[in-house]
């Protein structure tokens, strides 16, 4: 087993595929990105960068902790509004990150991926009762990012309810889709769901087709955010967020 086949075999379900959409050339990982963002942006192998990059580099991104996808400036403003306490905390790990090209202007694509019907967790955000002092202050200001992103998108479309009683990690990535937004970075959301990944019927059940997947996502975020916001294109002052739903086919290889 050479060192490619090696690395595959430690990971399965979303993460592998994801590992996979993003291992080969850079001008084929661009054709792919740009067609999961079809057509509201693009990415450019010769400009743009992401993360993971594939089954030799599996880490994905925090985007605080990441120069290359955003500013060290923009780093600082998303990590200081998310956390009270930032030394050694961690912030939400996103699936796929790329710079890409969004309406003509540089921006971010954000993507979320799931193979089974189990990654959808309904799960509020976890709460530590022996949790240190910094824990509890970084929960607490959480709490109010989630509500003051609510607050905003509310006033955009009406029937958002982000917050950390339930639905956490799909309110944290609306959360920081807006908030990236309304410091002038446009955005594209997508949830990507993985078809036929059938090695995870251990886990949860997979997604037959593009309608399944479809169907699924929108009732899961029935609740968190309003049904007609997929698919289509808020405005944060002028700054575009797209949230789209996508689905893809990647065969495993044996």
């Amino acid at each position: 087993m050479d060192g490619a086949d090696s690395r595959q075999h430690q990971y399965r379900g979303s993460q592998l595929r994801c590992l996979l959409l993003t291992d080969g050339p850079r001008d084929v990982v661009a054709q792919r990105l740009s067609a999961l963002a079809a057509p509201m942006a693009t990415v450019d192998a010769a400009q743009h960068h992401w993360l993971p990059r594939g089954l030799h580099a599996p880490q994905e991104a925090q985007l605080d902790k990441t120069p290359e996808l955003l500013s060290p400036e923009l780093c600082e403003q998303i990590s200081s509004w998310w956390l009270a306490v930032p030394k050694d905390a961690r912030t939400p790990t996103w699936d796929i990150a790329a710079t890409a090209t969004v309406d003509g202007r540089p921006g971010l694509l954000l993507v979320e991926a799931k193979a089974h019907s189990a990654e959808l967790s309904s799960a509020g955000k976890h709460r530590d009762p022996q949790a240190s002092t910094n824990s509890q202050r970084n929960d607490k200001q959480i709490t109010t990012c989630l509500r003051e992103a609510s607050t905003a998108l509310n006033a955009l479309h009406h029937g958002w309810q982000l917050s950390t009683a339930s639905h956490y990690q799909l309110a944290n990535r609306f959360a920081w889709s807006w908030k990236l937004a309304s410091l002038g970075v446009p955005v594209v959301l997508v949830y990507l769901g993985f078809l036929q990944a059938a090695e995870m019927t251990d886990r949860g059940m997979p997604f037959a087709d593009a309608a399944a997947w479809e169907q699924t996502i929108r009732q899961y975020s029935r609740g968190s955010a309003p049904e007609h916001i997929w698919n289509t294109r808020l405005l944060v002052g002028d700054v575009p967020m797209y949230a789209c739903i996508q689905s893809l086919y990647v065969p495993v290889p044996a």
